[in-house]
């Protein structure tokens, strides 16, 4: 294996005190001084900034970018507002998904963003489906991420116009001679914006957000507590190749116009079965699930119907502890009749311990409409 990748803060992260880890090829931080219990609250409480210049962000240019992106995934990305941004999952063609990924329309051309271990994988699909297209990755661009109630606020400080953004909003703004690429949308449940900057001015950016009394530099644990809370799914545990939209509660994501009866129903990889399991329903589905103790029951957990049980009936795929729910929580896959408050016996360390089929996110998003 390759050593992992520095990202360009890493610099910063060190001087923050980062404890650094490998994560999707890169060294990243995975907590600060703080710690991950307390770098969870601050971003509910106020705001953080996540270092995520490990995504891939890529540029598509040329004639029918949306029509031809559209055939990819099952989304409406013809009808996408300029301005505009839409969740987007990238399709294999046995109806898997080979990653999830956020499509924004910026006028005369269409910005993917896709996750950091994925992108390079991602790239071969879209540049062999999207062979009379532009497909550039950006390599020159970093990505930072604030997010929390106060996130409006700190950036408004440095651009004021941001604060007219509603949620999944698009736009270019000048930060002292630097265009920053900003959406409104996160990982986290909360309000906040990913802000694309070249490289060379990222760490003027981070200082300059982080000099705010509100903000604090967050790591990779708690952004993934943040995003467990919210229910969101993390690719290559909670959604891989072998799982489809449907099982994975995204069914939300397709539009009624590439379903079964709209204008440009299918025509995607995988469409036979997406199609099928969006009228039929599926076997299993992702759902929450609340450990009734205190022991978390973590990613890999096999859920039994009984303590005696022999033949389990579903997996954890995500779970840990969530500072702002005061308890274990996680996500998995069950048999898809397991209603909310059914019980399930989790094996953990060969110990049969109960656990509750539970809605999902566990927290309440607040983004701003």
């Amino acid at each position: 294996m390759s050593d992992p990748i520095d990202l360009p803060l890493a610099a910063l992260h060190t001087e923050l005190g980062g404890k650094m880890v490998p994560f999707a090829g890169y060294s990243m931080p995975v907590q600060y001084s703080l710690g991950v219990m307390a770098e969870h609250l601050h971003v509910r409480a106020k705001a953080g900034l996540f270092d995520v210049s490990h995504m891939g962000q890529v540029i598509l240019r040329g004639t029918g970018a949306a029509a031809a992106l559209e055939a990819l995934l099952p989304i409406d990305v013809i009808g996408l507002s300029e301005g505009r941004q839409r969740y987007g999952l990238l399709m294999l063609p046995d109806g898997g998904v080979a990653d999830d990924l956020m499509v924004a329309n910026r006028g005369d051309h269409l910005v993917v963003v896709v996750n950091g271990a994925m992108k390079h994988a991602d790239m071969e699909i879209l540049r062999a489906g999207l062979p009379d297209l532009s497909v550039e990755l950006q390599e020159d661009r970093a990505l930072l991420a604030l997010q929390g109630p106060a996130a409006e606020g700190v950036l408004a400080a440095l651009v004021p116009d941001v604060a007219a953004m509603r949620f999944m909003d698009v736009a270019t703004f000048d930060w002292s001679g630097t265009d920053l690429w900003v959406s409104r949308s996160g990982y986290t449940g909360d309000d906040g914006y990913e802000i694309s900057v070249p490289v060379a001015e990222v760490e003027a950016l981070a200082r300059a957000l982080l000099s705010h009394e509100d903000v604090e530099p967050i790591g990779l644990g708690a952004r993934d507590s943040l995003r467990l809370e919210a229910g969101m799914p993390l690719y290559g545990q909670d959604l891989t190749p072998e799982i489809s939209p449907v099982e994975a509660g995204l069914g939300w994501a397709i539009q009624k116009v590439r379903r079964t009866g709209g204008e440009r129903a299918g025509g995607f990889p995988g469409a036979d079965r997406v199609l099928r399991e969006l009228a039929e329903g599926t076997a299993r589905r992702r759902t929450g699930l609340l450990p009734q103790g205190r022991a978390p029951m973590r990613a890999g957990v096999m859920l039994y119907d009984a303590p005696g049980a022999v033949t389990p009936v579903g997996t954890v795929t995500s779970g840990g502890f969530g500072p702002s729910v005061g308890a274990p929580i996680a996500m998995g896959y069950v048999l898809a009749g397991a209603a909310a408050g059914a019980t399930l016996y989790g094996e953990v360390r060969g110990k049969r311990l109960p656990v509750t089929v539970a809605d999902l996110p566990f927290h309440t998003p607040r983004y701003k409409r």
